[in-house]
């Protein structure tokens, strides 16, 4: 007996608007409203909005919640001290592998918001509440379903969010990018997001989204799928859980380095000493293809160095050729030409340091 997908607040809406509806690690989500070109241009150029609610939102609460976190993600949440301010993480198994990647969100020193993926969600939950009892951590681990999220994304973004909530606009204005800003109990903006382009993300009661939704379409903020959404974070860079890394690899593999935090040598966060020991480096790199062609996520690369792998790969809608994000052999250098095997013929392309487009502009 298959198991009914999982729809969230605004579920009701996209099929009313004509959205192609697919399954999306369970959750009932739309692909694109129509062309998932125009929808991609349209946060190039100017504003779109993402139902992200199938995401979800965590507060972790309590006088130990800063050791908790401290322990649990790689990165270093004691670098917060201003309210709201946000940091990227990876959260690791004792091998080093990344049980998912995740934003945390600082209040208090006992009180944090995490966002974490939505088909690693029951997953993490299991694994926070693990090495909260390992550790005797007391925590509050509360995920809040009742909350839903809309990504509102491009170079209009913030003014059209502004036009259709007037009384949001003084306390998100001065917001810098990876803050946000409670506006309430349940109601966060922050500036954030998943496309390479300026904007905010909003969690909001689940009771209150389908009005948003509907005000920012009045607004001229277009839905936009799951399609545009992979082709614009591809274009910034940015990775997607499953695909570029998983349990199986390590921050260094997936390009993530950056997101692990050895500064202090006291803190003994879950994986480190695997990091430490076993670490695996390899070059994650960006491709450029030279020639027609789509590049898709697992199909080799040969370079002068040996075999590498694409991780991700697709058609830039904003640059006209393919792109994708590919693990090559250590000491392969942007700007080395290389070779992808797309069905039985090997096509010339050329290494990259990711992002290929920013701000709507190719890097």
């Amino acid at each position: 007996m298959s198991v009914p997908l999982k729809r969230t607040p605004l579920a009701d809406t996209h099929v009313a608007a004509g959205a192609r509806m697919v399954d999306f690690g369970g959750w009932d989500m739309p692909l694109a409203y129509g062309s998932q070109l125009e929808e991609h241009h349209a946060v190039r150029q100017d504003a779109g909005m993402f139902d992200v609610s199938h995401m979800l939102n965590v507060d972790i609460t309590g006088t130990q919640a800063t050791a908790f976190l401290r322990r649990l993600v790689a990165n270093d949440v004691a670098r917060l001290s201003t309210p709201g301010k946000a940091l990227y993480s990876c959260m690791l198994n004792p091998e080093g592998g990344v049980i998912d990647d995740l934003i945390i969100y600082f209040f208090t020193p006992e009180r944090w918001r995490v966002v974490v993926n939505a088909g690693t969600a029951d997953k993490d939950i299991a694994w926070m509440q693990r090495v909260a009892a390992a550790g005797g951590f007391e925590v509050g681990i509360t995920p809040r379903r009742d909350l839903a999220m809309v990504a509102v994304q491009g170079p209009n973004a913030r003014a059209k969010l502004w036009a259709a909530r007037p009384a949001w606009q003084a306390a998100t204005e001065s917001l810098t990018p990876f803050s946000a800003a409670s506006l309430d109990a349940d109601t966060l903006v922050a500036r954030t997001g998943y496309t390479g382009e300026d904007g905010f993300e909003v969690v909001l009661p689940a009771s209150d989204v389908v009005l948003l939704w509907h005000a920012l379409a009045e607004q001229g903020v277009r839905p936009c799928g799951l399609g545009a959404r992979d082709t614009l974070r591809l274009e910034a860079g940015m990775n997607l859980y499953g695909q570029d890394m998983d349990e199986l690899t390590q921050p260094d593999q997936a390009g993530l380095s950056w997101t692990v935090s050895l500064k202090d040598a006291e803190r003994r966060f879950i994986g480190r000493e695997a990091l430490e020991q076993f670490a695996t480096p390899c070059a994650f790199l960006g491709l450029k293809l030279s020639e027609r062609g789509v590049m898709r996520a697992h199909m080799p690369v040969r370079t002068p160095l040996g075999l590498g792998e694409l991780t991700s790969g697709t058609m830039s809608p904003t640059l006209g050729v393919s792109i994708g994000l590919a693990r090559l052999p250590l000491g392969i250098e942007p700007g080395a030409a290389v070779e992808v095997e797309i069905r039985g013929k090997w096509v010339p392309a050329t290494v990259c340091k990711p992002p290929f487009v920013r701000n709507g502009k190719a890097v």
